[in-house]
Order: structure tokens, then C-alpha cells, then sequence
């Protein structure tokens, strides 16, 4: 057992797997206060084939990019603050300048994970 959740998602070690695992795979951050949410999301996409990288805030994806790492996709719950990618409690959702996709709650994670593939199979077209 690694500890509590929300510390091994700000474990280098524990956020990515082994280099020669994910090589190739294309990288997803999931942003969400909630770290079940995070969890979940990060779990399915690794399970599908896609390496998710879980963080707390945008500020936490700003540093990741300044560091050399450049997500194929980002899934953003904004209702911590809903999963654009992104759900939003309000109806119809406030335009999302650059997103591909806006779901709105209640969203299963299984609905997130397969948005997320239809997006990155897109890109890889």
C-alpha cells in the first residue's frame, strides 16, 4: 500500500509508471481538487492504454508543462470549481475557449474515459 491517495499522486514515482510502460502512450492530465475523481479517471485511462497524470489545479498542469511535459489531452473539473474535456454544473455550460468536448454532470467516469479515446484517436487520424 502506497499511503493515502493524495499522497502518491504528488509522488513522482507513483504519478507516471515505469519509462518503458508508458512509452508511446499519449499523456492525459486529469485536474480536479477531488482525488477520488482524479483517481478514478487516472485508473480507467491507464487501463485503456493512456497515462494519466493526475494534479490539483491548473497552476500544477502550468508547472508540468514548464518541466517538459505536454499533455495529448487535459480533463478539467471545473465543478471542484465538473469533468472541458469538462463538465459544468450549469446548463447550458459557459463557452470553454479550446475545448473539444464539455460534459456535464452527473458524468460517469466510463463516460470521461471514453470522450477522452474518441479525442485522442482523433488526433492520432
Amino acid at each position: 500500500m502506497l499511503g493515502d491517495s493524495q499522497t502518491a499522486e504528488k509522488n513522482p514515482v507513483c504519478t507516471r509508471d515505469a519509462p518503458d510502460r508508458t512509452a508511446g502512450m499519449p499523456t492525459v492530465f486529469v485536474i480536479s481538487k477531488d482525488w477520488s475523481l482524479r483517481l478514478a479517471v487516472r485508473s480507467e485511462l491507464l487501463h485503456a492504454g493512456v497515462e494519466a497524470l493526475g494534479m490539483e489545479s491548473v497552476d500544477d498542469l502550468a508547472r508540468a508543462v514548464a518541466q517538459g511535459t505536454a499533455p495529448s489531452a487535459v480533463v478539467l473539473d471545473v465543478a471542484g470549481e465538473g469533468a472541458a474535456l469538462s463538465a459544468s454544473r450549469v446548463e447550458p455550460a459557459p463557452p470553454l475557449e479550446g475545448a473539444a468536448a464539455v460534459l456535464y454532470r452527473p458524468v460517469r467516469v466510463g463516460e470521461i474515459v471514453a470522450r477522452v479515446r474518441q479525442l485522442l484517436e482523433g488526433q492520432a487520424a
